[in-house]
Order: C-alpha cells, then sequence, then structure tokens
C-alpha cells in the first residue's frame, strides 16, 4: 500500500474527542470563580484540550514542536528572495540552537525536533511535473508517522522549513478552493514585485493540471514533501488523541488537504495564529478555525504556533488552579 492510499485510509477512521471530560471542564468553567464566561475563548481552548486529552484536567506539560523540512524543485524559478541552500543553513541553525523557533521553544519550556525529508532532495518543480512521486510521498509519511508516534507529547506545534514553500502551499489552496491566483499568492519572505508575478505563474502553471484531481492527489501534483508530512503528522496525532496548534500558510494548506477529505479531520486543531500571507486569512476561513494570534508574521518554522503555546497552559491552568464558587467558599458559602 502506497504513502497515499495510507494516508487516505487513516483519514477516514479518526476517533472523537472525550465528551464527559469535554463536558465537565464546560460545567466548571460555568461555576468558576469569576464571572460566567469571563475568559470567553480561553475557556472554549480548554474545554477543547480536555476533549482531546481525554481529562478534566488539562493541561500543558510535554509540548513537542516538529518542524518538518524540504527543499523545492519550483525554488529554482525565482519564487523565493533566498536562494534554495538557506534551508539546509537553517537546519543547522536548529541544530544549534541559534534560531528564532529554538529560542521561542526554550522559553515556553518546548521539545523542538526537526524532521528532513528532503532537504539537499527537493520535489519535482510544481510548474512542469508532479511535485512528489509515490515513492516519496510514502517515505514522507512514514517519517511523519515515526515522529508523532515516538513522542509523549501532550501537545504539538507543527511548523515547516523550505525556501519555496509558500509557492507550493498557494498551489494547493488555489487548486482546492479555486478563486484567482492573486487570492492566494503572497510575497513569502519578501519577493520585489518581479519574483510576486513569477510566483503567480508558477503557482497558474501548477494548478492548470489538477482538474479533477482528488485532494490527496492535489497535494502530490502541487504541494511538497513537508506538506506530505505535515498532513500525515496531523492525521497521526488525531490517531493518538493529541491536540495540535497549526502554525502558518504552509502548514494550513497541508491541514485543508484533510479537511478537503473529511470536514471533521481538523478537530483536534486549533491554529496558533494567522500569517501576513494573505491567502492565509481565506484559508482559515475555508477550514473553519480562528487564528489565536494574529501578529502579521511571515516566518514559519512553527513561530506563530510555538507563541500560541502560553496562551493554551493559561486556558488550562485557568480551569484547573482555579476554585469554583463552591470549593473556595464552602458547602455553606
Amino acid at each position: 500500500m502506497n504513502g497515499s492510499q495510507r494516508l487516505l485510509d487513516a483519514s477516514t477512521v479518526l476517533p472523537s474527542p472525550d465528551r464527559l471530560a469535554r463536558d465537565d471542564v464546560r460545567r466548571r468553567a460555568d461555576d468558576i470563580l469569576r464571572p460566567a464566561g469571563a475568559l470567553s475563548r480561553l475557556d472554549d481552548v480548554a474545554v477543547w484540550m480536555a476533549g482531546w486529552q481525554r481529562s478534566p484536567s488539562p493541561a500543558v506539560e510535554r509540548p513537542h514542536g516538529i518542524v518538518f523540512a524540504a527543499d523545492h524543485g519550483v525554488a529554482l524559478a525565482g519564487v523565493s528572495k533566498y536562494p534554495i541552500e538557506v534551508t539546509k543553513a537553517m537546519l543547522d541553525a536548529f541544530a544549534t540552537h541559534r534560531s528564532t523557533i529554538t529560542t521561542l521553544a526554550r522559553v515556553v519550556g518546548a521539545r523542538i525536533e526537526v524532521v528532513d525529508v528532503g532537504v539537499g532532495r527537493p520535489s519535482n518543480d510544481l510548474r512542469n511535473e508532479r511535485a512528489v512521486d509515490d515513492d516519496r510521498f510514502d517515505e514522507c509519511v512514514t517519517a511523519a508517522r515515526r515522529a508523532v508516534d515516538t513522542s509523549d507529547a501532550d501537545v504539538f506545534v507543527f511548523g515547516e522549513m523550505g525556501i519555496g514553500n509558500t509557492t507550493a502551499a498557494a498551489a494547493v489552496a488555489h487548486a482546492l478552493y479555486g478563486g484567482t491566483v492573486d487570492d492566494w499568492v503572497g510575497r513569502g519572505t519578501g519577493l520585489d514585485d518581479e519574483g510576486l508575478a513569477r510566483k503567480r505563474t508558477a503557482v497558474a502553471r501548477g494548478v492548470a493540471r489538477t482538474t479533477g484531481l482528488s485532494p490527496l492527489d492535489v497535494l502530490a501534483e502541487v504541494g511538497g514533501l513537508e506538506l506530505v508530512a505535515i498532513a500525515a503528522a496531523i492525521v497521526a496525532a488525531r490517531q493518538k488523541s493529541v491536540p495540535v496548534i497549526l502554525d502558518g500558510y504552509v502548514v494550513g494548506a497541508a491541514a485543508a488537504v484533510l479537511h478537503a477529505i473529511r470536514p471533521d479531520a481538523l478537530d483536534h486543531c486549533i491554529a496558533g495564529h494567522c500569517s501576513a500571507e494573505p491567502g492565509h486569512r481565506h484559508l482559515l476561513d475555508r477550514i473553519g478555525l480562528e487564528p489565536l494570534l494574529d501578529l502579521d508574521m511571515r516566518l514559519g518554522e512553527a513561530s506563530g504556533a510555538m507563541i500560541a503555546v502560553p496562551i493554551v497552559q493559561m486556558a488550562c491552568a485557568a480551569i484547573t488552579d482555579v476554585p469554583t464558587f463552591a470549593e473556595f467558599f464552602g458547602p455553606g458559602g
């Protein structure tokens, strides 16, 4: 069975949240020592965490950030401000803890892992041919499942690194949802007008081949290696009933493929932030996720999602560590 079929099969058998744990936390939130509903979406986050952690005492104690990294053949078309070699340089920065994401992870107490699914071995150029062939699709699914299955995380933070990958993300989104190229293509890491024009042309050429394709075939046709891995990791986390904080546009595009297969496939996911890429807001609207943060970021690397980790931690603590009125005043209070 190839990776695409494995991912499709896994996407059709997904556990549901623990409704009893979720309802317990909702009731506690309504009776806690503050006005009912005062924390609004934070209470919703705690309820969501309880359902997927299957516990009336949700917590974030073992956050695990996984950055899936790969090169893109389309990067050679001048669709990024930076050369393709920067992907490898950033992996070196991750390994020596001299990067933004490793710094953010240290501050919030998260483990960071980088999974290389194609650095130095780029995907095919999506302008001209299928970006991810069957063998490499299978490799990415296997690598992602291994990373998730061997983790003891109580919440995952998924991110990516790959020069040219917002081109792939835009192509996937455009193929799934239609509209115009301009709806989905942004400046990425800071393209000038000429680079933006090249990026739009690349996306249009790739998407022209996707008519009638299934969501997973769209992912293979115009996506990228790390997008395949992210999609597989999201499904693997669901099968372990571990909640996921999604990062930016590239991660969102991978998630959108799963949503297109099954609308409830992302129920265990929350959007950490909305990035500066214009297509990301459109995409979040399509998959029904409201971001926790909107800081106009455009870094990737799981950075926006990692910044959201303390919000999720505080949402849980504000439920588990604060007494209810009855607990505070006593039975006769």
